[in-house]
């Protein structure tokens, strides 16, 4: 009865799922003309970690899973020791890769497929691109990887020992929330800053205003109207990166908001997306006059993950929070617009990330949480514009201010149809 309790459909589809997944590690890994194990290896090494599985079920005696991984690495290092590679790789990417198929045997046993297909999958991939993934580390710098490490300090060490409760005058203040926020913005920022650092002196004023855009629309307008002043022949180049990056600035802001306050997303992208259309018009209007005429400079951005900036954007979204729940007491919702219109000149984050926590609270409506963020989308356009026409001179204002004002007047219809 025991036995064909054990070879029911399940116990017998539970062995085929370890015997995919050992196919496809060993086919990657059959690709290597040097590799001490292929195809049929892998395959039977996952069908190994199943059955020492079943067998530790059966007998309740889990050191055999424990003997079979050891004898399934020792085995594979006594391989390569006999018979090194000609290019003098030590193995030990082949041995944890043998190791992680067995483990992944026995973690389909415990009814965990579909984690074991996942990681089964994600092994391959790491096995497969190992050229590109050492051509990316590669080109990142010391100071890059120390972004990397920082971010992981910020997310993993700090954030999950924050107290997750209200504290202070309008119990305003929530730690966890707070510094989950600095989280979400360092996370965005760091994928810009490093896709700026790696593609973007080789692809142009498009990249280099995409990525700009992610890590910080102001500065990237700020660097490229010095560079118009500076040098009149970049004028037309400079206007297409402002409008690219500050179009994505768009495209963050719902993409934060997507994750932070999903309900809201539908009123807020037909707004958004408005102003996104009657901008993109403009800039590939701008785009069709254009002439690059040599490589263009790379935005000098800081590191967006440096510890003193992630506690200046905290320390700044904290203050918004409580400047924002006192004038809601003391002006009703007319408040939160003021404190929209004051923060949003040189930072949109911040206020776009208190009124979403707002409408998750409650606090304010869903026509209000647009009606405030649009108003700091709108003054942070009004001072990139006088940035614009202060720094970069009428040449750059010329062919910047109409996308800007484009941009603008988008947002302001679809408010005034929402209204």
């Amino acid at each position: 009865m025991d036995i064909f309790q054990y070879a029911a459909p399940d116990r017998l589809q539970a062995f085929v799922t370890s015997l995919a997944i050992g196919l496809l590690i060993g086919l990657e890994r059959e690709r290597r003309a040097d590799a001490k194990a292929g195809l049929r290896t892998f395959a039977l090494v996952a069908l190994l970690g199943t059955l020492a599985a079943l067998i530790a079920d059966k007998t309740g005696n889990a050191w055999i899973i424990a003997l079979g991984l050891a004898t399934v690495g020792a085995m594979m290092i006594v391989s390569v020791a006999s018979n090194p590679h000609e290019d003098g790789d030590p193995g030990t990417t082949s041995v944890v890769a043998l190791m992680i198929c067995y483990a992944l045997g026995v973690t389909v046993w415990y009814g965990f497929e579909r984690l074991a297909v996942m990681l089964g999958i994600a092994t391959t991939a790491l096995l497969y691109f190992k050229a590109e993934l050492h051509g990316f580390s590669k080109s990142l710098t010391g100071k890059d990887l120390l972004s990397v490490l920082q971010f992981a300090v910020l997310s993993f060490i700090v954030l999950p020992i924050l107290p997750d409760h209200d504290f202070g005058p309008y119990n305003a203040f929530n730690p966890h929330q707070i510094w989950w926020m600095v989280v979400l913005i360092s996370g965005v920022s760091l994928a810009g800053y490093a896709a700026l650092r790696i593609v973007g002196e080789r692809h142009g004023a498009t990249v280099i205003g995409l990525f700009g855009g992610l890590v910080s629309s102001t500065a990237t307008t700020m660097v490229f109207a010095r560079q118009a002043k500076a040098d009149s022949n970049t004028v037309r180049t400079a206007a297409v990166v402002v409008m690219i990056a500050n179009l994505v600035v768009l495209l963050r802001l719902s993409f934060v908001s997507a994750i932070v306050a999903p309900q809201i997303i539908p009123s807020l992208a037909l707004v958004l997306g408005c102003g996104f259309g009657a901008g993109l018009l403009v800039a590939l209007w701008s785009w069709r006059t254009i002439g690059l005429q040599g490589p263009l400079a790379m935005p000098e951005v800081a590191n967006p993950t440096e510890i003193r900036t992630a506690l200046t954007f905290g320390l700044l979204y904290a203050i918004v929070l409580l400047l924002a729940a006192w004038l809601q007491d003391i002006a009703g919702d007319k408040g939160v617009y003021a404190v929209s219109l004051i923060s949003g000149l040189t930072d949109v984050d911040a206020i776009t990330l208190t009124t979403l926590r707002l409408f998750n609270l409650q606090k304010l409506s869903e026509s209000q949480s647009v009606l405030a963020i649009s108003l700091a989308v709108l003054s942070n356009l009004a001072f990139k514009s006088g940035l614009v026409l202060m720094i970069g001179g009428a040449g750059l204002a010329r062919r910047t201010l109409p996308g800007l004002a484009a941009i603008a007047l988008g947002l302001l219809t679809a408010v005034l149809f929402l209204g």
